[in-house]
C-alpha cells in the first residue's frame, strides 16, 4: 500500500491531468463527445463477460464485508444491468449539447447585446459507494457537458468501476478526445478522498454520492464546492383523499422495486381517517417481505422507536406511523427529511397543492411511486446524483446541471458616459 504523501501526489498528478484535459474539452464539438459516449456504450456491451467477472469479485468482497442484501443489489451487475449502463450511455449520447447554449439574450440602451451562455465547470470531483453503473454515468454527463471528471468510486465496487472505466477510455480515444477526460483513482485507500477534497487549484466541484457518513465528510472537509447528495430520507403521506387501488401499488412500489437505492421510501405515514386502507398497506409490505416498524394506532412486525423515525434503512424496514392531519405530516416531513423525495397520495387537489406549496424537498410527487426520482426517469438520460441542497443543481443532476455561464457581450464600438 502507498504512504500518505505518494496517494498525495498521485492524485495531484491526477488533478494536473484534468485540468488539462478540461481546457481541450471546453471547446470539443459536440459531435465527438456524442461519438465517444456511443463508442463507450459499444466497447461495455463487447466487454460485458469481463465486468461481469470483475463484478463477482466485488461481489465476493461485499460478502466478506457482511453487506445487506439490498446493498448486495446495488452492487450486482448482469447482463440486463449492463444493457442499462449502455442504453445510459446512448442516451447522454443523442442528448442536446449543454455547452454554448444561450440561455438570454437581451440588449441595453446603451447599445450592448448581452447573452448568458452555458460553459462547462470545469473539472468535477466524483466520490460514490457501492453502485458501480456510476461509474459510466458520471463520466458520461461530466464528458457532455464538457468537464473533465476525478471518479472515486467505492470499495466494494472497485474492480467492477475499473473495468466499466476501461470501457469510457476506449470511446474516448475512438472520438479522438483526451484520455484524461475521465480519470478513476486507482486505490481504495481514504486518503485519496482526503486529497481530492482539497484540490482547490485543479477541481472545481465535487459531487459525494453515497450514504450520510461519506456526504458528512465531505462536508467537513472539502474545501471545493460541493453538490451534496444526502441520504434519501424518502417520506409518503397517505392522504385521508386517497385511492384505495393507487396507494396500495404506488407505495409498495416505492418500497419493494429495489429497496437498497436513495429513492426508496423509508417512512409511510397515514392520515389518520385513512388508517383502514394504511393498515392494509402495512400487511401487504409485510407480506412482501418488509419489516415494518409502526407507531401507535397501527399494527407492524415492531414498535417504532425514535430513532425510525429520520432513518434511512437502504434495506428490507420501513417506519409507519398515523398523523392527525395534512399539517402534521408536512410537520413530520420538514423535521426529519433529508429534502430528497416526498409523496403525497391523494385525489384532493387543494390537499396536493398544500404538500407542493409548504414542503422544500428537491423532488415533490403525488401519486406516483418515490422509485422514479432518478435523472433517467426524468427524461435527462442519467444522472450524476440527486442534490439535496440549496445550490444552482438540485434535484436529479444531469448533464445541464454540470454546466455553469457566462457573460457574452457585444457592442459597436460601444463607450461608458
Amino acid at each position: 500500500m502507498k504512504d500518505q504523501g505518494d496517494i498525495h501526489a498521485m492524485m495531484q498528478d491526477i488533478g494536473r491531468r484534468a485540468r488539462a484535459a478540461a481546457a481541450d474539452l471546453a471547446y470539443a464539438p459536440a459531435e465527438a463527445k456524442a461519438r465517444a459516449l456511443d463508442a463507450a456504450a459499444d466497447a461495455v456491451w463487447a466487454r460485458r463477460g469481463e465486468i461481469v467477472a470483475a463484478n463477482a469479485k466485488d461481489l465476493d468482497y461485499g460478502r466478506d464485508k457482511g453487506l445487506s442484501a439490498a446493498m448486495m443489489d446495488r452492487l450486482m451487475l448482469d447482463e440486463a444491468r449492463i444493457q442499462g449502463i449502455c442504453g445510459g450511455l446512448r442516451a447522454v449520447a443523442g442528448f442536446p449539447d449543454p455547452v454554448g447554449q444561450v440561455m438570454a439574450e437581451w440588449d441595453r440602451p446603451s447599445g450592448l447585446h448581452i447573452k448568458r451562455v452555458r460553459t462547462p465547470l470545469g473539472v468535477v470531483g466524483v466520490i460514490y459507494e457501492s453502485r458501480p453503473n456510476v461509474t459510466a454515468d458520471a463520466g458520461a454527463l461530466c464528458l457532455k457537458a464538457g468537464n473533465a471528471v476525478i471518479l472515486r468510486g467505492g470499495s466494494e465496487s472497485f474492480h467492477s468501476s475499473g473495468a466499466i472505466h476501461a470501457c469510457l477510455v476506449e470511446g474516448l480515444g475512438a472520438a479522438g478526445l483526451p484520455a484524461d477526460a475521465i480519470q478513476l483513482v486507482p486505490t481504495r485507500d481514504r486518503a485519496a478522498v482526503s486529497s481530492l477534497l482539497t484540490m482547490t487549484e485543479h477541481v472545481d466541484v465535487i459531487v459525494p454520492r453515497g450514504g450520510k457518513g461519506l456526504v458528512g465528510l465531505v462536508q467537513r472537509e472539502a474545501r471545493v464546492p460541493v453538490f451534496a447528495h444526502l441520504e434519501g430520507i424518502v417520506h409518503v403521506y397517505v392522504d385521508k383523499a386517497a385511492d384505495p387501488d393507487k396507494t396500495r401499488a404506488v407505495v409498495l412500489n416505492s418500497k419493494t422495486r429495489r429497496p437498497g437505492i436513495c429513492g426508496a421510501a423509508e417512512c409511510l405515514l397515514i392520515h389518520r381517517e385513512a388508517r383502514e386502507l394504511g393498515q392494509q398497506v402495512i400487511d401487504e409490505l409485510i407480506a412482501a417481505g418488509i419489516e415494518m416498524r409502526v407507531g401507535p394506532g397501527l399494527t407492524g412486525s415492531v414498535e417504532a422507536q425514535e430513532d425510525d423515525w429520520g432513518r434511512e434503512f437502504l434495506d428490507t424496514v420501513m417506519a409507519a406511523k398515523l398523523v392527525d392531519d395534512i399539517d402534521a405530516a408536512i410537520a413530520h416531513i420538514r423535521r426529519y427529511s433529508s429534502q430528497h423525495t416526498e409523496a403525497i397520495l391523494t385525489e384532493d387537489d387543494a390537499a396536493a397543492a398544500r404538500f407542493f406549496e409548504r414542503l422544500d424537498s428537491a423532488i415533490l410527487m403525488r401519486n406516483a411511486s418515490t422509485q422514479f426520482a432518478d435523472g433517467g426517469e426524468f427524461g435527462m438520460g442519467a444522472e450524476i446524483g440527486i442534490a439535496t441542497g440549496k445550490m444552482h443543481a438540485r434535484g436529479p443532476v444531469g448533464a445541464e446541471q454540470l454546466t455553469s455561464f457566462k457573460y457574452v457581450v457585444e457592442g459597436d464600438g460601444t463607450i461608458r458616459p
